[in-house]
């Protein structure tokens, strides 16, 4: 069976069901894609299967929709694919085996952009929050973008107004990179304001999509991509919402698949951070207020920060680490590019190690650029 038929039963699959199609996945997982695909066209499926995919099943547009995507740089990546976001899709397999409404893996997804999908969520946060942002969210949730994309993050979120889309800029201004998950397919410009942003975010990270192109928004969409964003995270941080929003949503999701969750306070009389503050009083969030109490949350990253920050009274950095502290300027800035060809360590784990050597007192930011501390706890023998 070769890829190219694979790929082509994904394609049909995907529209010809709308997700999550929890009997049609399960369907796939028992006889594989390209017969589920037969199957499915025939008419020939279980019960279960059939009302997810009776509706639809001649709309066999699998070549077109392949086409369409390769058209604007797109591409289908399925569970067979070296590129698919294995670990992080695990939390959406237990969930769906526990019952949870927020489970289930998508049975491909549409991808347009030239980074590696599983490459780029080793280190993803998601920042998602209200449409109707004030100014004081909009500039938090680009500063998050900024800093997290500076310290080699990349940052998830879902390319709408407001929150989200000043997390993405952010991250775009830092050089950084981003994910847009879409409720719509990758070829289709939504909201339209945003659609110089949507061209833009492919040459610095992806969109992604559970849905084929052509297809348009709608609100029961949205929901459904909240899942993958949570999921596509190590951790989810809320800016602002209301008390009912598609944020809470995407929190409720971040919860339930395990993953941290953090809230933002605001101001007490904001309906916009009204959401953020049920979240921290019922305790199932963890406030953040820095880029740092960001990283030091999520998983490997925050492991990594505590012990950054822990060995500098014992001794020196270790490793990477060490290197990129003997890369800096006693004197003058250098820019993190500069750094990683002294130091020999690649550009986006320099970008990562910075802020720690900054939180840990051994490196500060300059006009210039990146220097050693002078602050700093140890010196070594320079």
């Amino acid at each position: 069976m070769s890829s190219d038929q694979v790929r082509l039963a994904r394609a049909y699959l995907s529209r010809v069901a709308e997700p999550p199609a929890a009997a049609l996945a399960r369907f796939v997982a028992e006889v594989g894609p390209v017969q589920a695909a037969e199957m499915v066209r025939a008419g020939e499926v279980p019960s279960g299967v059939d009302s997810q995919t009776s509706a639809r099943r001649a709309l066999d547009q699998a070549e077109q929709d392949l086409e369409a995507a390769a058209k604007v740089g797109g591409r289908l990546v399925g569970p067979e694919d070296d590129e698919w976001p294995r670990w992080p899709f695990n939390a959406l397999t237990i969930a769906a085996a526990n019952g949870l409404r927020c489970g289930l893996e998508p049975l491909a997804l549409w991808v347009r952009g030239e980074a590696d999908l599983a490459k780029i969520t080793e280190r993803a946060v998601a920042v998602v929050g209200s449409r109707a942002a004030s100014g004081y969210g909009q500039h938090v949730a680009g500063e998050f973008g900024f800093g997290l994309a500076q310290a080699g993050v990349t940052v998830v979120s879902g390319a709408a107004y407001g929150i989200d889309g000043a997390a993405h800029r952010g991250a775009i201004t830092a050089g950084g990179l981003t994910i847009a998950v879409l409720a719509c397919g990758i070829d289709v410009a939504y909201p339209a304001g945003h659609r110089a942003l949507l061209e833009r975010i492919p040459s610095q990270g992806l969109l992604v999509s559970e849905y084929p192109p052509t297809h348009t928004p709608a609100r029961h969409r949205f929901l459904t991509r909240n899942r993958l964003i949570a999921a596509l995270a190590e951790g989810t941080v809320v800016v602002e919402a209301a008390q009912r929003s598609g944020a809470k949503n995407t929190a409720a999701s971040t919860a339930a698949l395990g993953r941290v969750l953090m809230a933002v306070p605001g101001p007490i009389t904001s309906v916009s951070s009204s959401g953020c503050h049920e979240l921290l009083r019922s305790g199932i969030a963890l406030p953040v207020t820095s880029v740092a109490e960001i990283i030091e949350s999520t998983g490997r990253l925050g492991v990594d920060l505590v012990e950054a920050t822990k060995n500098t009274d014992t001794g020196p950095p270790q490793g990477d680490a060490m290197r990129v502290f003997e890369a800096l300027g006693l004197t003058f800035g250098h820019s993190p590019e500069a750094i990683s060809v002294e130091s020999g360590v690649e550009l986006a784990r320099v970008r990562a190690l910075l802020p720690q050597l900054e939180l840990a007192s051994l490196a500060e930011r300059t006009e210039s650029g990146w220097k050693r501390s002078q602050d700093g706890s140890w010196r070594g023998d320079t």
